[in-house]
């Protein structure tokens, strides 16, 4: 697995935080984020198994649980003891099932976990959307399924302002696409996660973070709020706008939030 570290600028003993990507799966996706972490903390991204066009098929019982193990082993590679994890949406997932993997284990500690338009389990319009995103991919191929993305990650006027790039990046991804069987792996194991009493005992000695947008068109805001509700704990900050990719379109809002949390609320 090909992982990425960032050394913090001021601080040598500087706290770990590892980003966790969404449904693409390339730690690239958190390029808008380290500068502001790197200010007080190491930074590791990492690509998730079976994310580039040379990737080995994933099984067709791929699930959650296969995406937290890999964190794990990565942690024990690098000799990461203790850490901080955010993700966005499926990241956040794999945060969640890595706190109930790491219960009760000595090893290594997670210190905090923020949750970016993350949920409890799938909304019925969250799963309309991966249908159709699905629909595409097996029927109209794969530059169907990355021309249409957008619409589900970002607000229109976002769009709109920023083609050029936006096609740019399409152009880009077609270009290292993955199999087809992994991203129907990925998306089957993000559909069939459900945050369990197990998971909520986990995170109950944990600093939680949940992050939402009012304007999420992919995932409904509310979600967060149940996520919260199920887990029993955690801190919910919502913004009004920037859609499901805020990281990208909301950048420094998303920063200083994420930084707010980690420096006043995990110390």
């Amino acid at each position: 697995m090909q992982f990425q570290f960032y050394s913090c600028l001021s601080k040598p003993a500087a706290q770990i935080v590892v980003l966790s990507s969404g449904l693409g799966g390339r730690g690239s996706f958190w390029q808008p984020q380290l500068a502001a972490l790197q200010q007080n903390y190491h930074v590791m991204t990492y690509d998730q198994e079976g994310c580039h066009a040379d990737a080995a098929p994933l099984n067709t019982d791929y699930a959650m649980q296969d995406m937290a193990e890999q964190v794990v082993q990565l942690l024990k590679h690098i000799g990461i003891h203790s850490f901080h994890f955010i993700g966005h949406a499926l990241g956040g997932h794999i945060g969640i099932e890595l706190a109930r993997l790491l219960h009760e284990q000595a090893a290594i500690n997670m210190l905090s976990l923020t949750c970016i338009n993350a949920w409890d389990r799938l909304d019925p319009h969250t799963e309309k959307c991966f249908s159709t995103r699905i629909h595409l991919l097996k029927n109209s191929g794969v530059e169907a399924y990355v021309r249409a993305q957008a619409l589900f990650l970002y607000p229109p006027q976002w769009i709109s302002d920023h083609i050029e790039l936006l096609t740019q990046a399409e152009n880009t991804q077609l270009l290292n696409f993955p199999p087809t069987q992994n991203i129907l792996a990925r998306l089957k194991a993000l559909q069939e996660f459900q945050v369990t009493k197990a998971h909520a005992e986990a995170l109950q000695n944990i600093p939680v973070h949940l992050i939402a947008n009012n304007d999420d068109f992919l995932v409904p805001v509310k979600k967060s709020s149940d996520l919260q509700h199920c887990i029993g704990i955690g801190t919910l900050s919502i913004l009004e706008t920037g859609a499901h990719a805020s990281t990208h379109t909301e950048t420094e809002k998303i920063n200083a939030m994420i930084l707010s949390f980690l420096v006043n609320k995990c110390g």
